[in-house]
């Protein structure tokens, strides 16, 4: 059951906003924009079983931003004053001023009242809950991760929580608010034996609150952190070569959201920096592959009710059947290329432009189940876990780390693999997934960079299994 809704003051008063937009638009620009936000976030550390650090911060300011032509301006400040809004107004719109291009006229100011969204409000507020409990966490955490092997050197873990407060209102009549509420723990553990070291990492996250612990035990994550780490000391080198790769119940996330997902963000395709560009309505990937960008996951990670311009989440195809049906879109981009906004305009904070961003990446459940999909693998690599790596947009062409993989050895996983690497094309592995699993796993909780800006991503991803990657194994 849900925390009763707390009643609250808008970041900035609705009479304000319409002022600062005022002020904003005063030399013709053809949208303006508000962008104010209060962040307050608590982490801690566990290190080497004792705590390592508690920390905690907020954050308070407001972006403006005004686009005039082909000109946009952007100012940001800590001042949520009228005065200083209006300061960071005036600068906005100094530097939108300098566009010769034509503007459009302004169709209105902001709705008189906010729209206050909450999409997934925290059943046990994590700012309700003593910082004793969450320190607790990391001990439980500690204690079971020992416990599996006198071979486990080193345990760190980690806890923290964030409460976001936006509010966007701009002219074209949008004035809404919502509530972001992120919860986190991860637990990584090194295991040492006769000079080899090995790593395991495991962590969950969801958007709500403290009530996350209630269906994870933290004990049991840190048992599989352990139980990774210990079984990578024993592992052999990972093959090299081509060969069908499974990757388990979201063990995937991670290549379909690099490999993928950034080439159909609008942004990259108007540059010409996509291999997608062009390509609407053609077939991109296997016709058993439906793959969306989604807002509105229960819980997920990336998950929200509103983006960051103010537009409503929601579920956007981008391949359907295998067939690529649509790009992701910011506002402006879409205003552009007459194109129906998909709400991916996101921002690290207030001190930054919205750039087009993913939220969750979702792949529709298929119809083979998992145990059928390995047995009917002779030979190939499981994985569990992919790391980051590096994706060339304009070609397609990518490498990602694997941290924990099993071999496949008639129709059986068996050995565990050495870290080692998988090199491929977007568009090729798309094109050479021949089975999806009935299952939806999700990823761990991540961030994602892009022009230097890193905002919380998330994926729910079947068993996949494609039928031919390149495998470059280690050798030690």
């Amino acid at each position: 059951m849900g925390a009763p809704h707390r009643p609250v003051s808008p970041l900035i008063e609705p009479d304000v906003a319409g002022r600062v937009l005022r002020a904003a638009l005063r030399s013709g620009a053809a949208f303006a924009e508000v962008f104010a936000e209060d962040e307050r976030s608590m982490a801690a550390a566990l290190d080497e079983g004792g705590v390592e650090e508690v920390t905690s911060g907020r954050d308070r300011g407001a972006g403006v931003r005004v686009v005039a032509g082909g000109t946009t301006g952007f100012a940001h400040t800590a001042d949520l004053s009228e005065r200083g809004l209006l300061a960071a107004a005036r600068v906005a719109a100094e530097v939108a001023g300098s566009s010769s291009g034509p503007v459009a006229a302004v169709r209105r100011g902001p709705e008189a009242t906010p729209r206050r969204f909450e999409r997934a409000p925290a059943g046990v507020d994590p700012e309700h809950t003593q910082k004793a409990a969450k320190v607790a966490l990391l001990a439980a955490a500690a204690d079971a991760a020992y416990a599996v092997s006198g071979s486990i050197s080193q345990v760190l873990a980690r806890y923290g929580d964030n409460r976001r407060r936006i509010l966007v209102a701009n002219s074209d009549g949008v004035l809404v608010e919502d509530e972001q509420v992120r919860t986190v723990f991860s637990v990584a553990c090194i295991a040492t034996r006769d000079g080899e070291t090995a790593s395991g990492n495991q962590g969950i996250g969801h958007s709500g609150g403290f009530e996350l612990f209630d269906g994870h035990g933290v004990a049991a994550l840190a048992r599989e952190a352990a139980r990774q780490a210990v079984a990578k000391l024993g592992a052999t080198p990972a093959p090299s070569g081509s060969l069908p790769v499974v990757f388990g119940g979201g063990g995937g996330g991670v290549l379909l959201h690099e490999a993928c997902g950034h080439g159909l963000e609008a942004d990259l395709v108007a540059r010409g920096a996509s291999v997608f560009a062009d390509r609407r309505g053609s077939r991109v990937a296997s016709p058993l592959l439906t793959l969306a960008d989604d807002a509105t996951l229960a819980r997920g990670w990336g998950s929200f009710a509103i983006d960051d311009e103010g537009l409503p989440a929601r579920r956007t195809v981008l391949i359907q059947d295998g067939v690529l049906s649509d790009y992701l879109y910011d506002r402006l981009r879409a205003r552009r290329d007459g194109r129906a906004r998909s709400a991916n305009g996101r921002r690290e904070s207030y001190q930054h432009l919205p750039l087009v961003r993913m939220s969750n990446v979702v792949a529709d459940a298929g119809r083979s189940s998992r145990d059928d999909i390995i047995a009917g693998t002779g030979r190939g690599v499981y994985v569990v876990q992919l790391d980051a790596g590096e994706v060339n947009t304009a070609t397609g062409d990518f490498v990602f780390g694997i941290t924990e993989a099993y071999a496949i050895e008639r129709g059986r996983i068996t050995r565990p693999l050495r870290e080692g690497s998988v090199v491929g094309n977007s568009l090729e592995v798309l094109r050479r997934i021949d089975a999806v699993g009935d299952d939806v796993g999700i990823g761990a909780p991540a961030t994602c960079d892009k022009d230097a800006q890193r905002v919380p991503v998330g994926d729910a991803v079947p068993t996949l299994r494609v039928a031919s990657m390149t495998i470059s194994g280690t050798v030690r």
